[in-house]
């Protein structure tokens, strides 16, 4: 299948970097706003007006933009000339997003995925699977500790900030509690703590910035927020990796009086966060694929792929092996 990666930050370079690694993929090219954009790969780099040539020669185009801004805009736009995915992670807007995207795409005969990552994505599954095994099962998220590329990203849209970093710390009492089965009640305060290190642009306002961090809606607003002001250089020097980590537990009971407890856990640690999510957005580019061809459209998320279709193996490799 013929790829194209619009957008060429850190999950862009990351899907150039997967697409190498899956032998049933073509990468037609990486379409950028920016100047002297180089493949890591060695992949052809075009400007994004040049998009609209390739529009019969691109089966997937994979949309590697910010959440905050870009791609409610972008993706229903694309979706107009293209087969898209996308990893909108702003939780709280993504029925919002679905929306838009499904319309648009349905009226251009188009198949669309968005939030694919691992959470939204991965994530979302995992608390699907576990209330549905255990319908009365509490569920906890936790992200971190790692970089946020999204709240990073949202940090970096504030007028006056010339770069930024936010990490997601989950508190280790909280954590606790949930994995001794406890069920406890936790408010976002005391789950998470995010941790933002941020260069201001010559002349910035200092207060304004921090105040608007701090009252930034489905990013900062509710969290305990501690806010560090550094130079480029320490942000290069201290803050230059992607890791993450995250976790999904449920715990629930079962049998006449619920005598009997379990709980499910999924794990991640990561190396590199924009790396891992590339390539779950590879691999649900090759479900939409194959949606398409079996004559789907419209909007599409995690909920709707079928598992076997994630895979570059047939049907009966896939029972074999797994």
């Amino acid at each position: 299948m013929k790829i194209g990666i619009y957008g060429y930050g850190n999950v862009g370079k990351g899907v150039d970097l997967a697409i190498k690694q899956n032998n049933d993929m073509e990468l037609v090219g990486i379409f950028t706003k920016r100047d002297n954009v180089k493949s890591v790969t060695g992949a052809k780099v075009y400007k994004i007006d040049e998009l609209t040539n390739f529009t019969n020669d691109i089966d997937v185009l994979i949309i590697c933009s910010g959440s905050a801004t870009e791609l409610p805009v972008i993706t229903p736009e694309l979706a107009k000339s293209f087969n898209v995915v996308d990893s909108f992670d702003t939780h709280a807007k993504i029925l919002e997003h679905y929306k838009n995207v499904d319309k648009v795409a349905k009226e251009n005969n188009h198949i669309a995925f968005i939030s694919g990552g691992w959470d939204p994505g991965m994530f979302s599954l995992m608390r699907l699977y576990a209330s549905v095994i255990l319908p009365n099962s509490n569920t906890y998220t936790f992200w971190g500790n790692g970089i946020s590329q999204g709240h990073s990203d949202a940090l970096r849209h504030i007028e006056g900030v010339k770069d930024a970093r936010q990490y997601t710390v989950p508190i280790d009492e909280a954590v606790k509690k949930v994995e001794d089965g406890l069920n406890p009640t936790l408010s976002q305060n005391e789950k998470h703590k995010r941790v933002c290190f941020v260069v201001l642009e010559e002349g910035a306002d200092k207060n304004k910035i921090e105040n608007e961090i701090k009252n930034m809606p489905n990013y900062f607003l509710g969290y305990d927020v501690e806010i560090n002001f550094i130079t480029q250089d320490e942000l290069n020097k201290n803050h230059s990796g992607f890791p993450h980590a995250g976790l999904v537990a449920s715990t629930g009971s079962t049998g006449l009086s619920n005598e009997h407890k379990h709980m499910i856990e999924y794990k991640l640690k990561l190396d590199s966060n924009p790396e891992f999510t590339a390539n779950i957005l590879v691999s649900f580019a090759r479900a939409i694929y194959k949606m398409k061809n079996e004559g789907q459209v419209g909007c599409k998320t995690a909920f709707d792929i079928r598992p076997k279709d994630m895979s570059c193996l047939d049907y009966e490799e896939v029972l074999k092996m797994l």
